[in-house]
């Protein structure tokens, strides 16, 4: 079948970038190798040879290449999904491109938190992508109407679905809400049936792997990102099980999310107040008469704290963590010839 770029997903929006000579082809990025890209076109699929470190590049672009297939150009972006990266590093690692819906999963199990739920949606708003609470594992889990009321309560309008991953009618579901040429990104936990998911949705066969059943933990199934096509003509990219999401410069989603304590907050007294038991505090005040839950409170706080200290710039985190050293090393000094050093 032969694709044309609209069906990939080629818009006005990215028409308006491209060169005035026309002597560069439009790609879309469907997978990032190590040294490589893989480009679509309506012509196929091709490599290409990227004019920067692939990192810089997700799934999901669109960029211009020239007759030598080396790309001269990125496009820009209508959203960006990306995280701070692993452990101390502060660099942004990008999760994918012009996504227009997100499909936040998680299963009807142990798998299932309230807190990795808003910082998937606050990632969406953020990104400007539209957030789907996906709630797999609907036919094994104990009460799927619970945990569907549960992932509700996060926002007044949020879109939650409960299926079975393996149920073709219940991935209908999932197609009712990606046009053709639109794209859709599945993200959640390693085990919650996301490449289950991604072969109903695609047609593809790839293995999957049994989850832990003390815990609901699984194993990493997809290691890399890929741009599939649906079978009613969306697009869709996996991205591998992500347990912990350091999100980053998401103010704004955050507020979004936890808008209801964002818009008590403003009646606090103080402008600075930190909710912490500062007279005339709203929140507290809302927390007491029951309007707010101080569970969800907490959430906002911690998520408040995380995301300041993952937007710190990678200088910014160094500078820190040489801080820290610089305090381990003087402690030792003074404590040297003591008990026990």
């Amino acid at each position: 079948m032969t694709l044309t770029y609209t069906d990939l997903g080629w818009s006005d929006f990215f028409q308006s970038q491209q060169d005035a000579d026309g002597d560069l082809t439009p790609y879309r990025i469907s997978a990032v190798h190590r040294d490589k890209l893989t480009g679509l076109s309506p012509d196929g699929q091709i490599q290409l040879l990227p004019d920067r470190l692939t990192g810089e590049f997700a799934v999901g672009d669109w960029v211009l290449a020239n007759a030598a297939d080396q790309v001269c150009e990125r496009l820009e972006r209508q959203t960006e999904l990306s995280r701070r990266a692993a452990g101390t590093d502060a660099r942004v690692q990008l999760i994918a491109a012009n996504v227009d819906v997100l499909f936040i999963t998680t299963s009807c199990n142990a798998d299932f938190n309230l807190a990795r739920l808003e910082r998937y949606l606050a990632l969406a708003h953020q990104s400007g992508c539209y957030p789907v609470v996906v709630l797999t594992k609907a036919d094994v889990g104990e009460d799927a109407a619970d945990y569907r009321a549960r992932a509700e309560s996060l926002a007044p309008a949020l879109s939650v679905l409960t299926l079975n991953a393996k149920d073709s009618e219940d991935l209908k579901q999932l197609l009712d809400w990606v046009k053709p040429g639109q794209t859709a990104a599945l993200v959640g936990s390693s085990g919650v049936g996301k490449t289950t998911l991604t072969n109903g949705l695609t047609g593809s066969a790839d293995a999957v792997r049994d989850i832990r059943e003390d815990d609901a933990k699984g194993r990493h199934t997809t290691t890399a990102r890929y741009l599939r096509r649906m079978v009613h003509g969306g697009w869709l990219i996996d991205t591998p099980g992500m347990r912990a999401l350091r999100i980053k410069d998401a103010d704004e989603g955050v507020e979004e999310v936890f808008s209801d304590i964002t818009e008590t907050a403003q009646s606090c007294r103080f402008s600075d107040c930190a909710h912490n038991g500062e007279p005339g505090c709203a929140v507290i005040a809302a927390v007491k008469n029951g309007s707010l839950e101080q569970e969800r409170v907490a959430r906002w706080q911690k998520l408040q704290r995380d995301e300041e200290r993952n937007s710190e710039t990678l200088l910014q985190s160094r500078r820190r963590d040489k801080g820290f050293g610089k305090m381990v090393k003087s402690m030792k000094r003074d404590h040297k010839g003591r008990k026990g050093y």
